[in-house]
């Protein structure tokens, strides 16, 4: 039996359950947002951090004017990066003027319900029967840590996404595996909070972006290309802005171009950054990590099949995010198993929708199918609006909010800027 009832429940209150909820309460549903607006870019993400996006490609989505990140901060350019508490203050912002009512309480099961919809359950013992759900949980349930180091106490290996406060480990030998941002990123903010850390990547050597240029000339932009939220070219601009069709080209040529689309590297701002203080070994592989006293003993290989074992107090793993429906818990057993996924990741419709009718996926979890800008901000507006426009045509009834929000939209009208 439910407690309440609702049109869409949002699972998730970051940039992708923000935006979609933005959609769906402009055009008359009632939605119920589950979660602190931010919580895991706050809690989990270190201090002291930068965001790789540009201003332009920082925006949450929402169909009413005014809402973007340069309308909260006037003036922010190109090439200046985005502190990460300036990214939360505005996602904070967004939430409060774009949608009220988040509620700071965890989805704990989602089900199918007895005569249709979903019955989701929530930590504060409420239960909501509720048409459609809308899984926006973001990267935190696919941080991935390598087999080879998997199975370790979390005090001797963590992931990247485990800390927000690296002065823990002040004064310690700290191994960071991986060659991409966060990788990067981590071991400069170890060295800041004054520990001894150790750069180990496979790559034999590190790639770094470029500065961009706020203004180019009309021969640079035929050169490169136009710019785009994942950056210069026209791939990347067709990947970046027409996400839609990246769903009709063949799966394993998807799943590549999310691959290869903006391979590690480190932001420009950066590199002068990773000095002296950072150990680093490129061209190293992780093969076993033991415990050893009170700290791990980490083998590595190179290329030629060489090892070589580092002793280090901990080691943290910056390998990225791999979606798998598997680890959702808050996913009733029956209904994981009830989803068609590849490679763990759900098949998404033109719309985010999965096999099972009105349960839909936002964020990293969409990327096999719509590609590698659902790995990003830039990418919430086109799920958002997708996802909304899906639901409200197939919902029965829209309640229009009294004093409708400026830019409302009549169901089945087109919110394409």
């Amino acid at each position: 039996m439910s407690d309440s009832a609702s049109d869409v429940v949002i699972a998730g209150a970051g940039p992708y359950g923000l935006s979609t909820a933005a959609y769906l309460q402009n055009l008359g549903l009632d939605v119920r947002v589950i979660g602190e607006p931010m919580r895991f870019w706050d809690a989990n993400m270190p201090l002291g951090m930068f965001l790789k996006s540009e201003p332009f490609a920082s925006n949450l989505g929402a169909p009413q004017a005014g809402l973007r990140f340069t309308d909260r901060h006037p003036g922010w350019r190109v090439g200046q990066p985005i502190p990460l508490e300036t990214f939360v203050e505005y996602g904070r912002w967004f939430a409060a003027e774009a949608v009220p009512g988040t509620e700071d309480v965890q989805v704990v099961n989602v089900e199918q319900g007895v005569a249709g919809g979903y019955l989701v359950t929530l930590s504060s013992g409420e239960a909501i029967a509720a048409r459609a759900v809308v899984v926006a949980v973001g990267v935190g349930p696919f941080a991935h840590i390598p087999e080879q180091l998997a199975g370790m106490p979390s005090w001797l290996v963590s992931h990247s996404s485990a800390h927000s406060d690296l002065g823990l480990f002040a004064g310690k030998e700290v191994a960071v595996v991986g060659a991409g941002q966060s990788a990067l990123e981590t071991a400069v903010l170890l060295a800041d909070a004054g520990a001894r850390p150790h750069l180990i990547a496979r790559r034999r050597v590190l790639d770094w972006n470029t500065v961009p240029e706020e203004h180019r000339s009309p021969r640079t932009l035929l050169r490169q290309g136009p710019r785009s939220g994942l950056g210069t070219g026209y791939r990347t601009w067709l990947w970046a802005e027409r996400p839609g069709l990246v769903r009709y080209l063949p799966e394993r040529t998807r799943r590549r171009i999310v691959r290869e689309t903006l391979p590690p590297a480190g932001a420009w701002w950066l590199r002068d950054r990773l000095d002296e203080r950072i150990r680093v070994s490129t061209g190293r592989l992780p093969a076993k990590a033991v415990e050893q006293d009170d700290g791990v003993a980490l083998t590595t290989t190179d290329h030629e099949g060489r090892r070589l074992v580092t002793e280090v107090e901990h080691v943290i793993a910056a390998t990225g995010y791999v979606p798998d429906v598997e680890r959702l818990s808050l996913l009733a057993p029956e209904l994981r198993d009830r989803i068609t996924t590849r490679l763990g990741a759900p098949v998404l419709s033109r719309d985010f929708e999965a096999s099972t009718p009105g349960l839909y996926f936002a964020g990293l979890a969409a990327a096999p199918t719509f590609g590698p800008v659902m790995r990003f901000v830039h990418g919430a507006d086109f799920a958002a609006r997708r996802i909304a426009h899906h639901i409200v045509r197939r919902t029965p009834r829209v309640r229009v909010p009294a004093g409708r929000p400026s830019g409302f939209l009549e169901p089945g009208t087109s919110s394409q800027r």
